[in-house]
C-alpha cells in the first residue's frame, strides 16, 4: 500500500522536467495537500540538511501570525543568494520570483487553507505556464513555489531569516544575525556542505557535529508540558519492572530483558527483491563497532542478501555512516539491510540484536552466523541449490555449516574443501574452538565430514551451537541471554525441541577470523557472579522449555546436569 501511494504521488510530478540533483523527490513537496491526511491542518516541511539551534515549538508558534482567513498560506524565508536576481553569470535566466525569491528548505504549509483555495490546480497551472518558456526546473519545487508566489504575493508569510540561514558560498546569510546566538535554523544548502565559505563556519560545523554526537536517549525523557500517553505495552513493562527484586544478585540480568531499545531499521538504502523460485537465503548477523572491519570481507565472500543488526551508540552510528559512505565495497552493495539498535543498559543484548536482524530478513531461508566468520566462496549459490535438493520447503531441517578457525590475521582463504583439508593437516586451520570449547561443535563430527559427499544427520548434544541455515519462521533467540554465554546454545536447543533435523552439509564451510576478545567475555571469565547468574538463567530457561514442550524437553535438563 505504501509503495502504491508513493508511486501515485510520483505520477503527479513526474511530468515536470527537472535538472536538480534531487530528481523527482525534489518535487514531492508540491503534493503534500493530497499526500497527508485530510484532517491535518498544518505541517512544517524541512530539507534533510537542516540543523536546529532552538526548540521547533517556536517555529510552530509562527502559524498564529498568519493573517486573514485564507490570505497567508505559506511561510518562507527570503532567499539569501542572488540566484533569482538573474545576475550570477551571462545569460542566466532563473524562474520568476518576487524580489530575491524564497528558499524552500524550511516551509510552513497551512494545509487547510491551501486546500480551500485549490492549491493543487494553482501550482499545476503555474508550472505548465512557466515550462512553456523555461522548459525545466533548475531548483525543483523551489522554482514552482516562487513562480506561484510571484503571481500571488499576498499568500506568503515571510519568516525572519534566522529561521533558514543558508550556508552556501554566495549568500547574504551573515546579514541575518549580529550574534550567532540569534540563530534558529542552519541550512547546509551547498553541495560543499561543511566546507562552505563563511566567517562563522567553524561554529556552525561544531554545532552540527555536536548534534550528531547527541545520545538519542536524552530525547526519551518526559518533557514538561507534554503528558505521556500510557500505552498497554509501557504499562505492562512498568509492572514487570516493579515485580523485580532489586536485592536479587541477578537483578541486572533480569532488568536487561525488559529494556526497550530504540531501533532504526534500514539505516542505509536497501534495494532487494527475493528470488521468486523460493530458494533465496539471507545471511543474518549482528555486530558492534569493534567488528566493523569485517563487513567488507563478508560482502566479498557472500553475494546474496544480508541482514545486519548493529549495536551502537548514536555517535557510533554516525561513524558507521561515514565508514559505509567511504567504502567502495559497501557503497556498491544495495542488498545489505543495516538495522541500528541503539545502546542502552550495561550488557550487550546479543540475542535481542540477533532477533532484529532475523525478523528483517526478507527471504524464505536464513543463514544464522556471526560477523567474525567468513563463509566459503560460492556458499550462497551452494545453499540455494541445497534448499531444493533437501526439500526444505516440506521438511524441518537445520543445515549445519561446519565452522573452522585460524589464528593468523593474514590468511590465504581456502578456495575448496580439498584446500581446507590440506590447511587443516598443515596446522594453518583448526576445527572451531577445539582447544577451548570442543563441546560447542563436536557433534558436527568433523572426522566424518572429511570424507562425506552427501549431507548427514547428527543428533543434538548438550552445549551444541552450530551455525545453521533454517526457514525464516524458525524460533527467535531467547532474549534473557545477554553478553557472553549460552546465547546460541539456547537457540539450537529450541530448534531441536521443535524437531528440526540437524543436517551437516558436506561441501560447505566457514572460517572464524581472529580478533581481540570482547568486553563481555572478559567479564564472564573474571566474574564469579556473572557465571553464577548465567547458570541461574540456564535453569530457568530449561524450566520454561519444559512447560512449553512438555516431557519431551526433560532430556535437555538431564543433559545439562550431567554435562
Amino acid at each position: 500500500m505504501l509503495r502504491w501511494m508513493l508511486d501515485l504521488k510520483e505520477s503527479e510530478v513526474s511530468w515536470i522536467p527537472n535538472k536538480h540533483y534531487s530528481g523527482i523527490y525534489g518535487l514531492m513537496k508540491l503534493t503534500l495537500t493530497k499526500a497527508l491526511p485530510a484532517d491535518l491542518s498544518k505541517v512544517i516541511v524541512l530539507d534533510t540538511d537542516i540543523t536546529f539551534a532552538t526548540d521547533i515549538a517556536e517555529l510552530w508558534g509562527i502559524f498564529r501570525k498568519f493573517t486573514g482567513e485564507i490570505s497567508q498560506v505559506i511561510g518562507l524565508v527570503e532567499n539569501q543568494s542572488d540566484w533569482y536576481l538573474g545576475n550570477l553569470w551571462k545569460n542566466h535566466k532563473p524562474w520568476p520570483a518576487l524580489g530575491r525569491g524564497f528558499n524552500t528548505g524550511v516551509i510552513l504549509l497551512y494545509l487547510e487553507r491551501l486546500r480551500r483555495i485549490g492549491w493543487e490546480q494553482m501550482w499545476r497551472l503555474t508550472a505548465e505556464r512557466e515550462l512553456m518558456s523555461m522548459l525545466s526546473t533548475s531548483l525543483a519545487d523551489q522554482d514552482i513555489f516562487n513562480a506561484f508566489i510571484k503571481q500571488n504575493p499576498v499568500l506568503v508569510h515571510q519568516l525572519p531569516c534566522f529561521w533558514n540561514v543558508q550556508l552556501s558560498d554566495h549568500t547574504r546569510s551573515e546579514q541575518c544575525y549580529t550574534e550567532v546566538s540569534d540563530l534558529k535554523v542552519i541550512h547546509w544548502n551547498s553541495p560543499k556542505k561543511l566546507r562552505v565559505k563563511n566567517k562563522h563556519v567553524e561554529f556552525f560545523r561544531n554545532l552540527y557535529l555536536t548534534f550528531l554526537e547527541y545520545d538519542g536517549n536524552l530525547l526519551r525523557r518526559e518533557l514538561f508540558g507534554c503528558p505521556s500517553q500510557a500505552n498497554p505495552e509501557s504499562v505492562r513493562l512498568q509492572a514487570a519492572l516493579e515485580e523485580l527484586d532489586e536485592d536479587d544478585q541477578c537483578y541486572d540480568f533480569r532488568r536487561e530483558r525488559l529494556t526497550v531499545h530504540r531501533v532504526h531499521l534500514y539505516f542505509l538504502q536497501y534495494e532487494y527483491t527475493a528470488a521468486e523460485d523460493g530458494t533465496d537465503v539471507t545471511l543474518v548477523a549482528q555486530l558492534s563497532m569493534d567488528r566493523l572491519q569485517m563487513l567488507e570481507a563478508i560482502c566479498k565472500h557472500w553475494e546474496g542478501p544480508i541482514s545486519l543488526a548493529l549495536y551502537m551508540s548514536d555517535a557510533e552510528a554516525q561513524q558507521f555512516l561515514r565508514y559505509a559512505q567511504a567504502s567502495e565495497v559497501l557503497k556498491n552493495r544495495k542488498n545489505v539491510g543495516y538495522h541500528v539498535v541503539y545502546k542502552e543498559g550495561q550488557f550487550y543484548p546479543v540475542n535481542l540484536v540477533r532477533n532484529v536482524a532475523l525478523k528483517n530478513a526478507n527471504t524464505p531461508y536464513v543463514f544464522l552466523t556471526d560477523v567474525d566468520f567468513l563463509p566459503m566462496y560460492g556458499l550462497y549459490d551452494y545453499l540455494r541449490r541445497t534448499v531444493v535438493q533437501l526439500d526444505m520447503t516440506h521438511t524441518k531441517k537445520a543445515l549445519v555449516v561446519p565452522a573452522f578457525e585460524t589464528l593468523r590475521y593474514r590468511l590465504s582463504f581456502p578456495k575448496s574443501k580439498a584446500e581446507l583439508l590440506s590447511m587443516l593437516d598443515m596446522g594453518t586451520l583448526y576445527t572451531f574452538r577445539y582447544h577451548v570449547w570442543p563441546k560447542g561443535h563436536a557433534p558436527t563430527d568433523y572426522a566424518k565430514w572429511r570424507t562425506a559427499t552427501t549431507p548427514y544427520r547428527v543428533e543434538w548434544e548438550a552445549d551444541f551451537e552450530p551455525y545453521v541455515v533454517v526457514r525464516r519462521d524458525c524460533p527467535e533467540y531467547d532474549q534473557r541471554f545477554v553478553g557472553f554465554g549460552w546465547n546460541k546454545v539456547s537457540h539450537v536447543l529450541e530448534l531441536d525441541a521443535q524437531e528440526f533435523e540437524l543436517t551437516v552439509l558436506p561441501n560447505a564451510f566457514m572460517v572464524h577470523m581472529p580478533h581481540a576478545p570482547s568486553f563481555d567475555i572478559s567479564k564472564f571469565r573474571s566474574s564469579f557472579g556473572y557465571r553464577n547468574c548465567l547458570n541461574t538463567l540456564k535453569d530457568e530457561f530449561h524450566q520454561d522449555l519444559s512447560r512449553k514442550y512438555g516431557s519431551a524437553a526433560l532430556k535437555y535438563l538431564t543433559a545439562q546436569r550431567t554435562a
